[in-house]
């Protein structure tokens, strides 16, 4: 039995937790998901929430927040903490695949009171990110899997986001998907005006109604009401102004992704998986933090991305788009769900 330990706090970590128990179920394993935030009272996710808008809105607060925030796992709620350890005692969990950090410090309790187990850390981005840095060295034996590696320059391990072959170039519209991760942070709203005179149509994914402001733009929408705490379902998405639809087997957006020439973003873990399973590049903006600077760092340098000034630099030429998507055909990565069993 295996358990993926994520966190709600940020969706590209979430979201390939929940890739990697999907891609786990389709192989006949037996797989669980814990997020941390369901450990906290209530209180606690409130201020989650009204975190998350406050960093949608400025990203200099998002950065200010990022370099403040402590170990998350200790304002969770004692009397959970027993029950889900107890849950998994009696479930026989054997391995542990740990994609936040913060996981790390109960991890260690839950050694102490029922024995060892084993523990994969899962690392989305290609270094260290800072909910494993803010709890230190793990004093639990682990084995560490890199989604992405920057000391190496390469790509490890993967989780698939779809089974399905990338879209041809030549089906693709001239379309761009352009967003800031699942807190719509950066400065990728930035952005539309100097893409729409470019010739590109836009998909832009807003995270409140008053982003819904250049015309000429396709909005879409992750369910605002939905946190991922509430259910083990991937985030409910569609159009601005319609209903959502939670998809099963993947995340909403990678629809989008899937069948554009490229994404506009900052350079998360959970983006370059997308990037790397639908073959789209990256046009990287801003990171959030230094980790995010290493991923955009590797993207480039294995041919898969670029930065959004040296596109500008090169009047926006699909052909570089292209060049970019033809080496991401090329890339053949382990993919991790089969190590697992």
């Amino acid at each position: 039995m295996i358990e993926v330990l994520t966190s709600g706090v940020a969706l590209g970590v979430h979201v390939p937790g929940l890739l990697l128990a999907d891609r786990i179920r389709e192989q006949g394993g037996q797989v669980s998901v814990s997020v941390l935030e369901r450990l906290m009272p209530a209180k606690t996710l409130a201020t989650t929430a009204q975190s998350k808008l406050a960093f949608h809105r400025d990203f200099r607060v998002a950065m200010a927040g990022q370099k403040i925030a402590g170990n998350a796992s200790r304002a969770a709620d004692p009397a959970a903490v027993a029950a889900l350890f107890a849950d998994w005692h009696a479930r026989g969990v054997t391995r542990f695949v740990v994609l936040s950090g913060f996981w790390l410090t109960l991890l260690t309790e839950y050694v102490e009171q029922y024995g060892p187990v084993d523990v994969d850390i899962c690392h989305v981005d290609s270094v260290s990110s800072p909910s494993f840095d803010k709890v230190g060295t793990p004093s639990i034996p682990v084995r560490r899997i890199w989604l992405g590696d920057a000391d190496a320059g390469a790509v490890p391990w993967s989780i698939p986001v779809s089974r399905d072959e990338p879209v041809p170039w030549a089906d693709r519209d001239r379309r761009l998907l352009v967003h800031g991760g699942g807190w719509g942070m950066g400065t990728y709203r930035d952005y539309a005006d100097e893409l729409l005179s470019a010739g590109f149509a836009l998909d832009v994914v807003a995270y409140e109604q008053q982003d819904l402001t250049t015309d000429g733009v396709r909005y879409f929408m992750i369910d605002p009401e939905w946190h991922p705490w509430l259910d083990d379902g991937y985030p409910p998405f569609g159009l601005a102004g319609e209903p959502f639809e939670q998809r099963t087997g993947n995340h909403g957006s990678f629809d989008l992704c899937r069948q554009a020439l490229a994404t506009v973003s900052k350079p998360g873990g959970g983006t370059l998986l997308d990037s790397l399973w639908s073959a789209t590049p990256l046009v990287l903006l801003e990171p959030f933090g230094a980790h995010e600077q290493r991923n955009a760092d590797l993207w480039i340098s294995l041919g898969y991305g670029i930065s959004f000034e040296d596109w500008a630099r090169k009047d926006f030429a699909i052909e570089v788009l292209q060049e970019l998507h033809e080496s991401l055909l090329k890339a053949d990565v382990p993919d991790y769900s089969k190590a697992l069993l």
